[in-house]
């Protein structure tokens, strides 16, 4: 006699993306997998005394939803701090990060707490400039402000932030800390610039587990079940673990760790795919290059509004093949971030010469890959590296957009060529970065991308948010389908991507399920 199920989803339009076009309407769940997929008369012969049984009312049922890059604390911080995305212009952001000031005085009694802003995309201002020094000045004077631009490549401080770092400004590349006419720094910072301050905002084990308890709820509200999170120096991976032995991890949590905690992984013996059912070691994690916004990002030609620029090496190519290939050596898959075509280029050439002396799979990934020409299109696929791509980037390949403004039309074309990449067989496997860390965005430029010749049909867009991320985190044979055997990780939407493609970013997130567990329930 065939045991009870746990819980039964019924009367719904299930898309399994296990097939292109394969839909059913049930399924039937069981110790926290999937143990049938059918017709509702079919599955409610599995139900029991007490057997769950959620009638969906038509709605669509998909696997869950798979972040394959973000930065979860990130994510949580703008819950927790100004959120800078909403400011309009410099003046705006002055203005949250003056609320910001005020909740913060409240309950600081040294005067030395931070005022933190994330998120401010100066791109989409009238007034297109980075916010500085003087900006961050009317916030406060008293206390240090910072203001992170929503790809973390730049960020704003005030004066008693500088004053603080001085010495370490003084000895970071020029390039990096920018200066007016008369020589005195702007408050703006770049790549290596940052990172003192980075240092000194990162949270302690309180605050961590804080933000990424906000970050988790949002997560399971918009039906992400399972996200791939670049790590450093944090205390996150600790909540994870703890959450996970509590049984209060709402999504599964892969760790790229940053290729500096190479040593220590070793030394404790955690190894790519080590972990629990929902905290699992994932790549080694490096950088080359910056990114477009702060014109960091490493192109084989000038920036189109800075003709003296190619950008900068955040890591150069021979550190980066020499990271790769002990991170190889050593049995871990390695995930590079690389924007520019050079910087493209030079990941693929780091990857191809570790494969000649260690050719097993190792399923070595390049996150960003906003500027690939054909040959790097080719050499993608041809080498089996997963393309960790972010959708949601679109927003910037508008019509007078900033991609225009830094690469030109022309280069702007060619950028983010998802539909390319899945046609010459790359890997696709999409993920937000966390600007936002929402899906259905993603998928929703990605079927409408400005250029039409790169759109994805709606099924594409969604199995590169499943089955794509899955198999980028070595999870394809437990995640990213509706099929008997997968773990019960689902969402349901209020409405179908399928019926309105070009309304996709505002279908709503019904119910978001985690090994068989309804974790949100926005019904």
């Amino acid at each position: 006699m065939t045991a009870a199920a746990d819980r039964l989803f019924v009367n719904g339009e299930v898309h399994t993306l296990a097939a292109p076009d394969e839909t059913r309407e049930a399924v039937a769940v069981r110790d926290g997998a999937i143990v049938r997929v059918g017709r509702t008369r079919e599955i409610e012969f599995l139900e029991g005394v007490d057997t769950d049984v959620v009638d969906l009312g038509g709605r669509v049922l998909l696997p869950g939803f798979v972040d394959a890059h973000t930065h979860l604390t990130t994510v949580g911080r703008y819950l927790v701090h100004a959120d800078l995305s909403a400011a309009d212009s410099p003046g705006e952001a002055v203005d949250l990060l003056t609320e910001r000031a005020a909740a913060v005085a409240e309950g600081d009694g040294t005067g030395d707490e931070w005022v933190l802003g994330y998120g401010y995309d100066e791109s989409t201002w009238n007034e297109a400039r980075y916010l500085t020094r003087d900006d961050l000045d009317r916030v406060s004077t008293e206390r240090p402000v910072a203001a992170f631009r929503e790809d973390m490549h730049v960020a704003a401080v005030n004066g008693v932030a500088l004053d603080r770092f001085a010495d370490a400004l003084a000895a970071a590349p020029d390039e990096t800390v920018p200066t007016d006419a008369d020589g005195e720094a702007t408050g703006v910072l770049l790549e290596s610039a940052i990172d003192p301050v980075y240092e000194a905002v990162e949270p302690g084990p309180t605050e961590t587990r804080e933000v990424v308890e906000a970050a988790l709820a949002d997560c399971a509200a918009k039906g992400i079940t399972g996200f791939h999170d670049m790590v450093r120096d944090s205390h996150a991976p600790r909540v994870y673990r703890d959450l996970d032995a509590a049984g209060d991890l709402t999504a599964r949590v892969r760790i790229n760790y940053w290729s500096d905690h190479l040593d220590a992984l070793r030394e404790v013996g955690l190894r790519t795919n080590d972990g629990s059912g929902m905290v699992e070691t994932g790549a080694i994690k490096s950088y080359t290059d910056g990114s477009f916004g702060g014109r960091t990002a490493r192109l084989s030609e000038p920036y189109a509004d800075a003709p003296d620029e190619t950008g900068q090496w955040v890591v150069d190519p021979d550190e980066l093949g020499e990271a790769v290939a002990e991170a190889t050596a050593a049995g871990y898959q390695f995930t590079a971030h690389a924007i520019g075509d050079e910087a493209v280029d030079a990941v693929l050439d780091a990857y191809e010469e570790a494969s000649r002396t260690d050719p097993g799979e190792a399923r070595h990934q390049i996150e960003h890959v906003e500027l690939a020409d054909d040959a790097a299109i080719e050499r993608l696929a041809d080498a089996g590296v997963v393309a960790s791509v972010q959708p949601n980037f679109l927003k910037w390949a508008g019509e007078g957009g900033l991609y225009e403004a830094r690469l030109g039309p022309e280069r702007t074309a060619a950028t983010n060529r998802y539909r390319d990449m899945l046609d010459a067989g790359v890997n696709l496997a999409f993920g937000s970065d966390g600007m936002p860390m929402d899906p259905l965005l993603g998928v929703h430029h990605a079927v409408n991308a400005p250029a039409e010749s790169q759109r994805l049909t709606v099924t594409e867009a969604l199995r590169a948010y499943t089955r794509g991320a899955a198999y980028a985190g070595f999870d394809e044979d437990r995640l990213g389908a509706v099929a008997v055997g997968k773990r019960a990780d689902l969402v349901a939407l209020d409405a179908s991507p399928w019926a309105e493609p070009e309304s996709i970013r505002d279908v709503g997130v019904a119910l978001t399920v985690v090994d068989g567990e309804i974790v949100y329930d926005g019904r």
